[in-house]
């Protein structure tokens, strides 16, 4: 909707105030918005006060005023402002203004929430506003016209959210680009392209496992997986360090990713036009890749924080894995190929275990986008959270209130899950016809790769990684789910 969002200090443009329902301005906000047109705008019917309802004041011919409604000032949140945020940063956008003041600080210490959170928010909405991915557009669409907006507050801790704000969607955004872009570009390898131009831009390591040195790392999930396609596997790390010696020796927090970059499949073939929209079976490594970019720019935490891709594509060909294939992991554990559908638990399989013997991590957070069942079980409300440790389930569950990237917990280590999982050939199986508890089939089957004595959160965001319509922060299409939510938490255990 935008080309651009920056925060600046100069120009006043379009006066943006707040009210809560039943109430008018408070005394900054009338401070901020001259009162001639805006009292009689509060009469209107249309004033309801509802999140994200919009009246307007024209104060003389070039002057106006957007008034927007931010509901019950007692259930005020920090979510409820991104929502008011995108529905006055759509009237800006409609309306091709460049500059806006955002006078709402008032109702922001009304509502108890800090001016700094307050401006956050506020920069993240917008600022998820101005993304658009143009670039496999050809001559037959017209080019769309986009403004360059610059947003600017009088309070000095808003302002300096926003802009904190406007840097986590940067991260966002770069998580939305990559799920954009089709599978005949988006190999496993232009991914690893893109985690080291990430690194470059950012001081960022970056280091590819592929090819004979999958073999040598026993990393025999991707290496099946990945096998009948031209485009071959690789594990991506990313690593943040620190800069003090003694923050850099302390245990790394890891993020892995399933990154499968299309998915038909396998042999166990989708049917029934289920291939399309496959190109973001790659998103849980999409957002670990825009979480990276927000650790190195923005938060730049006093701990090392390590990145695992494991990127594949799952094709048909006569290299192909099978079903009733066994599986032999680095780790011992034997699996029994049912399902060559069920593709991106064996890939999560190597990062789980390489996260655990090689990083020896002080917790480990994975996001996939890796069952139909938790689409079933939570619709696109909620991502399912699968966690066993409280301390981190608490931290991201704190995390999930302050992103609005919402979770809820689901079980998958009672013995009946993990007897669900059991072969009659091998260890286990990587997926049981029977679909009961399905998103849970697939933690219960994860947890076999990861060390009891590791923390470990299993996100599955098969249901929330998409928008399907054009409303709020969002236009339909991907999400970056989980960027913003991994930035809060991180961001939380840094001040612990």
């Amino acid at each position: 909707m935008f080309n651009s969002v920056t925060v600046s200090e100069k120009g006043k443009g379009v006066v943006v105030v707040g009210h809560f329902k039943g109430q008018g301005l408070d005394r900054l906000s009338k401070r901020a918005a001259p009162q001639a047109g805006v009292a009689g705008a509060l009469k209107r019917k249309e004033a309801t006060g509802d999140v994200g309802r919009i009246v307007e004041a024209w104060i003389n011919p070039r002057s106006r005023v957007i008034i927007v409604g931010l509901g019950e000032k007692s259930a005020c949140t920090p979510q409820t402002l991104r929502d008011a945020a995108a529905a006055v940063g759509r009237r800006l956008a409609a309306s091709k203004d460049d500059a806006a003041t955002l006078a709402l600080s008032g109702p922001a210490a009304q509502a108890g929430i800090d001016a700094a959170v307050a401006g956050e928010a506020i920069g993240e909405a917008i600022g998820l506003l101005s993304w658009s991915c143009d670039e496999f557009r050809g001559s037959a669409t017209p080019k769309p016209e986009r403004t360059d907006l610059a947003i600017r507050s009088d309070d000095r801790a808003m302002t300096s959210g926003m802009k904190a704000g406007l840097q986590i969607a940067a991260g966002v955004n770069l998580a939305r680009t990559l799920s954009q872009t089709p599978p005949n570009i988006a190999t496993p390898s232009w991914m690893a392209a893109q985690a080291r131009k990430l690194a470059r831009a950012t001081g960022l390591k970056a280091r590819i496992v592929e090819g004979d040195e999958l073999e040598t790392e026993r990393m025999t999930g991707l290496i099946n997986v990945g096998k009948a396609s031209e485009n071959k596997p690789c594990l991506i790390r990313l690593e943040y360090t620190p800069k003090s010696a003694k923050a850099r020796a302390a245990k790394p927090l890891v993020l892995v990713g399933k990154t499968i970059t299309y998915d038909t499949g396998g042999l166990s073939l989708k049917i029934n036009n289920m291939m399309v929209g496959m190109k973001r079976d790659k998103d849980g490594g999409c957002a670990v890749l825009g979480a990276m970019h927000t650790i190195a720019t923005l938060i730049k935490p006093d701990f090392p924080v390590v990145g695992l891709l494991a990127a594949a594509e799952n094709c048909i060909s006569d290299e192909a894995y099978r079903p009733d294939d066994v599986i032999r992991y680095r780790n011992g554990v034997t699996v029994e190929v049912t399902n060559t559908d069920a593709e991106g638990r064996l890939v999560l399989a190597d990062a789980l275990i390489w996260a655990c013997e090689v990083e020896k991590p002080r917790a480990i957070i994975d996001l996939a986008t890796l069952t139909g069942g938790v689409i079933t079980a939570l619709g696109s409300t909620y991502a399912g959270l699968f966690c066993d440790n409280d301390q981190l389930r608490g931290a991201v569950e704190c995390a999930a209130a302050g992103s609005g990237e919402l979770v809820w917990r689901l079980p998958y280590s009672h013995a009946e899950y993990r007897d669900m999982m059991k072969s009659p050939v091998a260890d286990i199986v990587n997926s049981n016809p029977n679909r009961k508890a399905h998103a849970t089939q697939g933690a219960a089957f994860l947890a076999n790769f990861v060390h009891k004595d590791v923390p470990w959160c299993h996100l599955d965001i098969a249901g929330v990684h998409v928008a399907e319509k054009n409303a709020g922060m969002y236009i339909d299409g991907p999400t970056g789910w989980g960027t913003r939510l991994l930035t809060h938490l991180i961001r939380s255990m840094n001040h612990a």
